[in-house]
């Protein structure tokens, strides 16, 4: 197998060196480079010898002397240096089964490789893990790995994944506790399927793998309105999403007395859903699950409280403006809140926070991230939005929304300028003190 170099840093190790871009990585220190994995591990010694093949088709040896674990500066056209495996399941509750058509190819894309979990936090099944690929990770002893289980019964998860080999998840996740590797795990809670008794059960079975198990995560299932002739499910509502808190907040009481670790958390759509506040900003210890969006509006409270405080400490010269927000259902009104706050404490800013229905996706998907750029003109054209309107950065990739509307086009189309925020309390202040500059 060999790697083409695609960039290589000036002043770096590599480019002192002579390696080039274009020359094609053939070993390092006579071994074959499978992926990023094998990359770093063999290039961690302080003397190599890189076999190289050129541009033009010629080979030759280099060798090098360095200090040990020092990079050498080489970038790849894939971060994994190989092709990322694809999702060999067809879960019966899988979003991008969800999507309408004609939306950008990538979308549609289902990986489920392990060493993305590594390299970008990605969830992944282990259904497509050979023997070989586990102990790889032990050799590397690659830490953490995250892991979607959604049910500990093996005939269960069978059925949610669609997928034989999924029953023999707990064998994988022993041995890797057995090597010392730290994991976390999720759970996409679907009715009548891994509720109830099950998700006791789950969370049970997990929970004793701790302390190489350091979390799990409950969200609910996404339901999009482009679910025909898919398996059948129901959404969490208000009452529904009550009796999942107060059976988790239960499993919460019981480990952190027994293991000293609540372990388990939820996301806060059930919160949201049940219009129960979210924990308090010590319960989520650490937050392990924040890009599973448990914790985050505890942290963004949080964040934007010492933002405001010491905001007004700076005595800054505020004009007096308008803006406008705007996010998803589900978190309209707790965006409110924090807007409340930022107008209290600098009473020349008036900000008016729109909660924007998702026609693309269907109602049951209120979430800021998967709202469209078409959704929001709908729902904001001919209204007056003041000087300026912000997007939640999780609205967008690449300064585009899902249906790549940009976000320099939906603000020509409303007559606005529309800037990203981050998804963060501190950066929401920012962004809104910041406003057009006017301020010192």
């Amino acid at each position: 197998m060999q790697h083409i170099v695609a960039s290589v840093e000036e002043g770096s190790i590599a480019k002192k060196a002579g390696i080039l871009p274009g020359d094609a990585i053939l070993s390092i220190n006579g071994q074959d480079v499978l992926d990023i994995f094998d990359y770093r591990y063999l290039t961690q010694e302080r003397r190599l010898s890189i076999s190289l093949k050129g541009a033009s088709g010629d080979t030759r040896l280099l060798s090098l002397k360095k200090r040990e674990y020092d990079d050498l500066g080489i970038g790849f056209e894939s971060g994994l240096m190989d092709e990322a495996k694809r999702c060999s399941n067809n879960c019966v509750f899988c979003f991008v089964d969800q999507l309408p058509r004609g939306m950008r190819d990538t979308l549609y894309f289902k990986d489920d490789d392990t060493r993305l979990s590594f390299l970008s936090g990605n969830y992944v099944t282990l259904t497509n893990m050979s023997q070989k690929d586990l102990e790889r990770i032990c050799f590397y002893h690659l830490s953490p790995i995250n892991i979607s289980v959604h049910a500990a019964d093996p005939e269960v998860r069978k059925f949610m994944l669609r997928n034989s080999k999924a029953g023999d998840l707990l064998g994988k996740i022993k041995m890797l506790a057995e090597n010392g590797t730290t994991m976390n795990f999720q759970i996409v809670l679907c009715k009548g399927i891994n509720d109830g008794a099950q998700l006791d059960f789950t969370i049970e079975t997990l929970a004793s793998f701790i302390p190489q198990a350091e979390s799990l995560s409950v969200v609910p299932v996404g339901l999009s309105r482009h679910r025909q002739a898919l398996f059948p499910l129901e959404g969490f509502g208000k009452d529904s999403s009550i009796e999942v808190i107060e059976q988790v907040s239960a499993w919460q009481e019981k480990l952190l007395e027994s293991s000293q670790t609540r372990f388990v958390y939820l996301a806060d759509e059930f919160y949201l859903a049940a219009g129960i506040p979210v924990p308090a900003y010590s319960e989520y210890e650490g937050f392990p699950q924040l890009e599973n969006g448990v914790g985050m509006l505890s942290l963004f409270e949080r964040e934007c409280s010492k933002e405001i405080e010491k905001s007004k400490k700076r005595n800054l010269i505020i004009s007096p403006r308008r803006i406008s927000v705007a996010t998803g259902m589900a978190a309209g009104d707790f965006i409110r809140r924090q807007a409340d706050k930022i107008e209290l404490a600098f009473p020349k800013i008036r900000i008016d926070v729109h909660k924007v229905d998702n026609r693309f996706f269907g109602q049951g998907v209120t979430v800021a991230g998967l709202l469209t750029g078409q959704d929001i003109l709908a729902a904001l054209s001919g209204k007056d939005l003041g000087s300026e309107l912000l997007i939640p950065s999780s609205a967008l990739r690449d300064q585009a929304f899902l249906d790549d509307e940009t976000l320099s086009g939906l603000g020509e189309k409303l007559g606005i300028n529309a800037r990203e925020t981050e998804a963060d309390g501190k950066a929401f202040v920012k962004s809104i003190l910041r406003g057009d500059g006017s301020h010192g």
